[in-house]
């Protein structure tokens, strides 16, 4: 990587750290559109619990990772909403650039193969040109 490129990867990084641990915070809390078209059918109370009639969210069952140690966009253990939550988003900012980082790397190591069947043999000498070639 040219010492050119770095100060542009780190102020990516910088940003995404920001958005990920203070800016994610402010993220609505309404359902989006697939949780809001899977309770279409179905009432619901304040607290976002189905309270009756029949929606596909009713089938819904826990994510096997659902006890996770960054599951529902916090940090387990934690019990400040707002530092659980940026926490979370700085985390897997890191971890992202990380794994991502690595991929890159070990891509960048590898590089193309070359084929060198189309290239002149090192021992085979270009002859010059005579002296008197294009002149008169």
């Amino acid at each position: 990587m040219s010492k050119r490129s770095w100060p542009f990867l780190v102020g990516g990084l910088l940003v995404a750290l920001l958005l990920a641990g203070v800016v994610s915070n402010y993220a609505s809390p309404h359902p989006d559109g697939l949780d809001s078209s899977l309770l279409k059918g179905c009432t619901v109370n304040a607290e976002g619990e189905i309270t009756g009639g029949s929606c596909p969210a009713q089938q819904s069952k826990d994510h096997e990772l659902a006890d996770s140690p960054l599951a529902d966009y916090g940090v387990r253990g934690i019990s400040n909403g707002f530092l659980s939550t940026g926490l979370s988003g700085v985390l897997g900012v890191l971890i992202t650039f990380a794994l991502g980082g690595g991929v890159f790397w070990l891509a960048r190591r590898r590089g193309p193969a070359v084929d060198r069947s189309t290239e002149p043999a090192d021992d085979a000498v270009d002859e010059p040109a005579s002296p008197a070639a294009g002149t008169r």
